[in-house]
């Protein structure tokens, strides 16, 4: 399955994983958010209600990937980089390397949907 989500004047789309978390996520869309920087390589933003979190280790975070942390943390990486922390898959960037250099803002406004 496949989403949207608007960051900016921009579109890009958006690969589910096959999760419960994923199809969960789906299910509330539309959903706006106000992400907050963090560590220079992504963004983040809290959901108001937790998701069906299954946390696996992920070892390698690419550029684009959609992952929450905890059950209610939405994460959006606009940087790669290793990692020991467990996260749940919610999808991918497509047009991952289209993603803008969102380090220069400290919060982003992006909104998903179908």
């Amino acid at each position: 399955m496949t989403i949207q989500m608007q960051l900016g004047q921009k579109t890009f789309s958006v690969s589910l994983a096959e999760t419960a978390a994923a199809q969960a996520f789906a299910k509330r869309l539309p959903v706006s958010l106000h992400m907050q920087e963090l560590n220079g390589s992504e963004k983040y933003a809290y959901l108001q209600k937790a998701l069906p979190a299954d946390p696996q280790p992920v070892g390698q975070i690419h550029a684009g990937d959609i992952l929450v942390f905890g059950k209610d943390c939405l994460v959006l990486f606009y940087e790669s980089f290793q990692t020991p922390y467990r996260y749940t898959r919610i999808g991918r960037v497509k047009e991952a390397s289209l993603l803008p250099d969102l380090s220069n803002n400290q919060t982003v406004a992006v909104t998903f949907r179908h």
